[in-house]
């Protein structure tokens, strides 16, 4: 260990001054930490050099690493913006890592096309158009939709559809669309209506209220009243839209204001989002490492929200001073185009929304801590059903996949004190077994799985496999093979057999020929049965995307002027034949690498299948 220091303390004197970014690795040449530095050589040293002046955190890093490596940059913002990039890409495990526990939906505006049109999405694409969201709830979404058609009446249907329109929809019938795919609808009256939804959207709702009752008072004036009669119908919905929301700041101005919670192992954050002085909408994040400070949670999730959020406001409310200040305002500003200021409220106002970020926060908190009591109290009465030895906190569950042999694969999916951890779960691809065999792909895959351990494995509490007593005799064996079965238990779920009558799927453990008859816990096992159920559908998503892949791939081979960097990009693009085939010539042209012919004959390939 000696010797290791003196090697890094020997390539830290050989350090730079220069800002830039550096990247600790451990053992295994993992990057397990990412940070930026305005000079490197006297934040590397703050490291290696009097560490029993460490905090926990920071030790703990240090006792890991092996070797870091630098990365020069000209300006301590473009360091920022660097390590920025680099934590999306490695996701190291001592880094701040912002976790949001599902994808949540979008509204995209098509703004290219001529006739601008809505949609649910679930990605922010670098593709021009204009984003809005996220919404924390479908239902949430699927009002504000229903919304827009009925008072702003933008078309619903897609570009091809309305391409090869001959007649309006029932949408048009319903007083919900103008009819621009059959009718002469004026382009920059749409184009106007457009703008009235972006305004909308972005929860200008005081503006959008002014601009609309002073167009239905000009239009009254020129007497034109079915036109304000249009303005008026619109202008009462966006009012009773307004008389739901509330006040929060009489400004009027629009900002974030963010807020944390912590207790022990649990960490929140939370944003209340204010638009034009009203309070739109509360979203919260969970962070999982709650050794790190205020200032540096906050700092990380400024940097990791807001460098791919589609909207930044001109102010962002934090519950303390955060190191790097001005240059993230500068950075913010880049992305903005505008001033943006990032405040620490002492008094005021602006120290009331951030009492009220607060309260949202530790509710929030204290509604998930429940949750996990509650998910605490199962977990022991699973381990009082199943005979098990210790407390199954942690439990992994395979399941295989294929087609009649075709491309077998195998899903591991992992829960953590009854929830899933997605970024824990992992694919694999069976590569010895040629043949159709099931207890060979669960022998290679649980092999492949637990072969690796080096004393740094952290091991499940609980394996399960999707099988009845022929696949649990598989994972003993192998466990055995591999020196590890007293290390953890194993148990197999196999689905019922109608057949014989059986009703219920059976749950069967080591040394028992009958299933657990679990009689009045019948929710344990439906818990069982949930893991089985999302280990079944990630194996059965993982079998499909590799199907698609290779029709993708041996279709594109076929195309003269389509090849290996062509189709990979493609593949990264549209990640499958259908999203391809709804694709335009132009789009297809526009993207990196292709033309205008090798777009077209893709295209014409496309129509063919």
């Amino acid at each position: 260990m000696m010797t290791l220091k003196t090697d890094l303390i020997e390539k830290l004197s050989r350090c730079p001054s220069d800002p830039g970014v550096y990247l600790m690795k451990d053992k295994e040449g993992t990057v397990i930490y990412v940070g930026k530095a305005k000079h490197l050589k006297k934040r590397l040293a703050s490291y290696f050099i009097k560490t029993n002046h460490l905090d926990v955190k920071t030790g703990v890093l240090v006792s890991k690493i092996v070797d870091f490596e630098i990365l020069i940059t000209k300006t301590e913002q473009e360091a920022l913006i660097l390590e920025a990039n680099l934590i999306r890409r490695y996701k190291p495990q001592y880094n701040v890592i912002l976790k949001d526990d599902k994808r949540y939906p979008l509204i995209r505006i098509h703004v290219k096309d001529p006739y601008p049109y809505i949609e649910k999405v679930r990605k922010i694409a670098q593709d021009g158009n204009l984003y809005f969201g996220p919404f924390a709830a479908a239902s949430s979404l699927n009002f504000t939709l229903k919304f827009i058609y009925r008072t702003f009446k933008l078309r619903n249907c897609k570009k091809k559809t309305f391409q090869s329109r001959t007649r309006p929809c029932l949408n048009y019938q319903m007083g919900n669309c103008l009819g621009p795919c059959c009718l002469n609808v004026n382009n920059e009256t749409y184009q106007d209506i457009v703008r009235e939804v972006i305004l909308f959207l972005k929860g200008r709702m005081p503006e959008l209220a002014v601009k609309l009752k002073t167009a239905m008072t000009s239009a009254a004036e020129n007497q034109d009243y079915e036109t304000a009669a249009q303005l008026r119908d619109k202008w009462f919905a966006i009012e009773k839209v307004i008389e739901k929301q509330t006040v929060v700041s009489t400004d009027m101005a629009d900002r974030d204001v963010i807020a944390l919670a912590r207790a022990e192992s649990t960490l929140i954050i939370t944003v209340l989002f204010v638009r034009t002085g009203y309070w739109i909408s509360t979203r919260h994040f969970a962070i999982e490492d709650p050794l790190s400070d205020t200032s540096e949670i906050i700092g990380a999730f400024i940097k990791q929200y807001y460098g791919s959020s589609n909207f930044i406001p001109s102010e962002i409310i934090v519950p303390k001073s955060i190191e790097d200040k001005s240059i993230l305002e500068q950075w913010l500003r880049d992305i903005k185009g505008k001033k943006v200021e990032i405040i620490h409220p002492m008094r005021g106002e602006k120290v009331r929304l951030l009492d009220m970020a607060e309260r949202n926060a530790t509710s929030e908190l204290k509604d998930r801590i429940e949750s996990g009591s509650l998910s605490k109290a199962l977990l022991e009465r699973l381990k009082q059903k199943l005979h098990l030895e210790r407390l199954p906190s942690k439990i992994e569950c395979f399941d295989n996949s294929n087609l009649l042999g075709d491309e077998p694969v195998s899903g591991m999916v992992v829960f953590n004190d009854g929830t899933p951890r997605k970024s824990l779960y992992r694919t694999y691809r069976i590569r010895d077994v040629k043949y159709q065999d099931d207890y060979a792909y669960m022998k290679e895959v649980l092999t492949r799985r637990y072969q690796k351990n080096e004393g740094d494995m952290i091991y499940p509490d609980l394996l399960m496999v999707d099988g009845g007593k022929g696949q649990l005799n598989i994972a003993l064996s192998v466990l055995k093979e591999l020196d590890i079965a007293n290390e953890f238990q194993v148990v197999g779920i196999a689905k019922k057999d109608g057949k014989k009558g059986e009703t219920e799927d059976k749950i069967f453990i080591p040394n028992r020929s009958n299933p657990i008859n679990f009689g009045k816990d019948h929710d344990l096992l439906l818990f069982l049965q949930r893991i089985r159920d999302e280990a079944h559908r990630f194996a059965v998503s993982f079998h499909r995307k590799i199907r698609n892949r290779s029709l993708i791939h041996s279709s594109l081979d076929d195309i003269p002027g389509i090849g290996k960097k062509r189709r990979d990009m493609l593949l990264r693009t549209y990640g499958g034949i259908s999203e391809m085939k709804l694709a335009e010539v132009e789009d297809l042209a526009a993207l990196p690498g292709m033309n205008r012919i090798s777009a077209t004959r893709l295209k014409k390939h496309l129509e063919s299948f």
